[in-house]
This record gives C-alpha cells, sequence and structure tokens, in this order.
C-alpha cells in the first residue's frame, strides 16, 4: 500500500464515534457496516484518489500509466493470439482474428480486479500500524479503499476494451449498459474475502506469501484463456465452483456477444457475496480488537 499521510488534519473526516481503545468491541451488523460506509465517505473517496494518484506518483507520465497499461496488454494478447497463435474461441459463424484477445481481455479484467485486492488484503493492517496503535480510524474502511482503487483500474481497462470492440466491430452492443451490475456481485463477494484475510494477515503472516499463489491458480481454473465448453462434462461443475468464472462468463455476454445476463444467476449469485461479505466484515471486527497486542 502507498504511504499515507497520517497527519492529525489528514484524519479530519473521523469521529469520535469510532472510540480510542483499540481492544474496544465493535458493532459487526450489516447495519453498522452501512453507517461505517456512510460517515466516513469523504474519507474513503480522499484516501482512494491518494491512493490511485500515489501509485504513479514521481513518473514522468503520471496517471497516464492507468490507461497505457492495458492498452499495451491487449495490443500484446492480439498480435500473440489472433497472429501468432492464430486463436479462435469457438462460438460458430464468422469470428474475426482479434475476437479471441478481446474474449480473453475480458477474463483478465475481471480476474484482476479480484486478484487485485485480495492480493493486498493480507498487508492492509500491517502497512498501517499507525492506524491501529495511534490515531482513531476506521480500520474496516481499508479494503474498501483497496477495492476503490482496484475499480478504477478495471473500469479504465473496461474503456480500452470497449473502444478496442468498437475499432475492430465497428459497433458496441446495448448490453454493456449492464456491465457494472454484472461486477457488482464479485466486488461485493470480494470485499468479504479481503476483510478476512486482513484479519488473517496479521496473525498468519504466510497468509500473505500463500494468496498470491492461490489467486494465479484461480486464473487458471476459470475460464479466462479458455471457454467453459472446451472442457470435458465431468470437469464443468468443478470449475463452476470457482467464483470467478460466473462473473466472467455473464461479462462477456453483456460486452462480447450482446446477451442480456442470467437475471436469477445473478441474484443468487448476490444473495451469496452479500452472507461472504458479511461473514468477512464480523469477522474483521470481532478479530480486530487482537491487533494491538500483535503489532
Amino acid at each position: 500500500m502507498t504511504a499515507i499521510d497520517r497527519s492529525p488534519a489528514s484524519l479530519s473526516p473521523l469521529t469520535a464515534q469510532q472510540g480510542i481503545n483499540p481492544h474496544a468491541a465493535q458493532p459487526t451488523s450489516l447495519a453498522a457496516l452501512a453507517k461505517s460506509l456512510w460517515r466516513n465517505r469523504q474519507l474513503i473517496v480522499q484516501m482512494t484518489k491518494r491512493e490511485v494518484v500515489g501509485r504513479y506518483k514521481g513518473s514522468v507520465m503520471g496517471l497516464a500509466w492507468s490507461f497505457f497499461n492495458p492498452v499495451f496488454m491487449l495490443t500484446v494478447y492480439t498480435f500473440v493470439f489472433s497472429v501468432i497463435f492464430k486463436s479462435r474461441w469457438g462460438v460458430g459463424g464468422e469470428e474475426s482474428k482479434t475476437q479471441f484477445a478481446v474474449v480473453l481481455f475480458v477474463g483478465m479484467i475481471v480476474h484482476g480486479l479480484f486478484a487485485e485486492v485480495l492480493n493486498r488484503a493480507p498487508s492492509l493492517i500491517l502497512s498501517n500500524i499507525n492506524y491501529v496503535k495511534k490515531v482513531v480510524f476506521p480500520l474496516e474502511t481499508l479494503p474498501i479503499i483497496a477495492m476503490g482503487a482496484a475499480l478504477f483500474h478495471s473500469f479504465v481497462s473496461l474503456g480500452v476494451l470497449l473502444a478496442a470492440f468498437a475499432l475492430f466491430n465497428g459497433y458496441l452492443h446495448w448490453t454493456v449498459i449492464l456491465a457494472p451490475l454484472v461486477l457488482l456481485p464479485i466486488v461485493i463477494l470480494t470485499l468479504g474475502f479481503a476483510w478476512m484475510l486482513a484479519s488473517l494477515g496479521v496473525f498468519l503472516r504466510d497468509v500473505g506469501q500463500t494468496i498470491g499463489i492461490t489467486t494465479t491458480v484461480m486464473m487458471f481454473l476459470s475460464p479466462v484463456f479458455y471457454p467453459v465448453t472446451a472442457l470435458p462434462e465431468g470437469f464443468r461443475p468443478w470449475i463452476m465452483v470457482n467464483p470467478l468464472t460466473f462473473i466472467i462468463e455473464q461479462a462477456r455476454e453483456v460486452l462480447i456477444w450482446g446477451h442480456p445476463p442470467d437475471w436469477v444467476g445473478l441474484g443468487i449469485y448476490s444473495l451469496v457475496a452479500t452472507l461472504v461479505a458479511w461473514a468477512g466484515y464480523a469477522w474483521f471486527q470481532k478479530t480486530r480488537k487482537g491487533f494491538a497486542d500483535v503489532l
């Protein structure tokens, strides 16, 4: 996590309602979470902006890198898969040479959002020890700030994808406006995992070493580089257990194929994601009183 100004002035949006005692019991309900988000909304926005800008601080091109990075990656994917490998997604009908790269890029965007937050989650508390011991700070907002920065980069990549799709095909499907609704469930789910990992990272330092391996394995065990239909029937139920699979498939439906999403599936996924997020938040709140002792 980038260095953050810890001066009293930078924490002005905080309120005394958070309490000073780091060992005090914290509320775990969804209502308490909603109140915390609303109460600290200005702080979250301020620190998310600082997180995004701080990533490119000192570079000549600055924030422009957030645009050129996905452009470069999409160019590489297009060249490698359409020119060298001559890959096709196998959807039937006439398929352009660049189709595989664009379809693959959708999977990379979804996985990138998921992996960026989870890879950083175990170190969120460890890299902000002063927030635990010396200042009044809503620690539960740290995963949300990390998610905000990841969402910024994901939506920049999404803009690059849509521009490339329009350039290659000459049109955009109207269903692209549904993309935020498709991504919302995995944002909620990822936050739940992030709260859990942020807490576990304080007590079990090995978590930070293993999560990167886990997210990489999940990328290859989700339909990022291949369609689900390419797998034998017996393996398909197992890949559907991967939380990335359903969202990647639905994102392609609205962005690439121009179909509306599976609303029933999204509803069920959202319900499960909300329960996971609540469990993660409750775990974080229950265990945070031990952070000061460990750190």
